[in-house]
């Protein structure tokens, strides 16, 4: 049976800072102030574990952690720049979502194949702590994994919320980890072409976090066999060397999808609406539309590291794009 956390009013604010309430509420008859009650329920809620869900593909358990969400105002500004602002907010509305507000979450995902323990994606590590993030260690320790079990660590790219939990304390968080990364992917933001434009940022997060793992490192393409059940596939867009993975076991399918979509409706109802962080706006459009057709077509699941918690769902065509249908109880079955 999988493993999920009750929500309650911790899920959200667990992994939030403050400022999330707009307005102020009332308790025990009081006016609260807005700012310190929602730090207060961050507080209460940092005391108990991080949302975890686990199920089986086939063979293979499936464990996805909730590293964090953070709300953020003015979903226009990230998604549907080639559109007005008031068909993004109407798209919005009729998905019964603010118009106005949304909330990013984001998921590693572990993978114990029986034979190896592999994680996909690491996180935002411990800068992001105070506000409520970087909880992936914390979620380890609840599904009964220790840091050292990790044997393997898959990224699907390099932007600085997979990546962040690399490191701990300057030191490899997982220090018996082999590693793989894309190729492209990792000679892009290496490159010291970087300096001084808008990805110095990142490039200096792979300098720090990724390079010096580079020997344990397996860089990898198109098509790469990870391990016998995990193929990876270029899909790239988000970043130059954006890659998906494709898990295989007793007949059960799981495409890890990264962040090829990044919002269930935003971007999977509207494929072609460009989205702020996408580096190549026009290829990653592309790239969603083959993946999912891919995905829809086959009526596989699929994992999206930000999707709605635990990220897991399928999709069918739907005019020009997918519905998103998340999962309940396929797996238990």
């Amino acid at each position: 049976m999988p493993l999920s956390l009750p929500m309650k009013r911790r899920t959200l604010f667990g992994t939030v800072g403050a400022g999330l309430l707009a307005a102020p509420f009332v308790s025990n008859g009081l006016l609260t102030n807005p700012a310190a009650a929602a730090a207060d329920e961050k507080d209460k809620a940092m005391s108990l574990p991080p949302d975890i869900n686990r199920f089986k593909l086939g063979g293979f358990k499936v464990t996805v952690i909730k590293d964090g969400a953070r709300p953020s105002d003015k979903p226009q500004e990230t998604y549907g720049l080639n559109q007005p602002p008031g068909d993004v907010a109407a798209l919005l509305k009729e998905n019964f979502l603010p118009e106005d507000r949304f909330v990013n979450t984001f998921s590693p995902v572990v993978v114990d194949t029986g034979k190896e323990i592999v994680l996909f994606d690491t996180g935002l590590g411990a800068g992001a702590r105070a506000q409520g993030g970087g909880r992936l260690l914390e979620g380890l320790a609840a599904a009964g994994y220790k840091p050292e079990d990790i044997s393997l660590v898959v990224l699907t790219h390099m932007h600085g919320d997979h990546i962040g939990g690399l490191m701990e304390d300057g030191k490899p968080a997982f220090p018996k980890a082999r590693y793989v990364a894309g190729q492209a992917e990792y000679d892009f933001w290496k490159d010291k072409a970087r300096e001084g434009t808008p990805a110095e940022g990142n490039h200096k997060m792979v300098l720090s976090n990724v390079v010096p793992l580079a020997e344990k490192t397996t860089f990898i393409g198109d098509g790469a066999t990870v391990l016998p059940g995990i193929t990876a596939m270029l899909a790239v867009g988000h970043t130059p060397g954006h890659m998906i993975f494709r898990l295989e076991s007793e007949g059960r399918h799981l495409v890890m999808t990264g962040d090829t979509a990044n919002h269930y409706v935003l971007s999977l109802q509207r494929p072609d609406w460009e989205v702020r962080f996408d580096m190549d706006k026009a290829q990653a459009a592309a790239t969603r539309k083959r993946v999912f057709d891919m995905i829809a077509g086959e009526k596989i699941a699929f994992l999206g590291y930000h999707m709605p918690f635990p990220a897991v769902g399928f999709v069918e065509k739907m005019g020009a794009g997918y519905r998103f249908v998340p999962k309940t109880y396929q797996f238990d079955l």
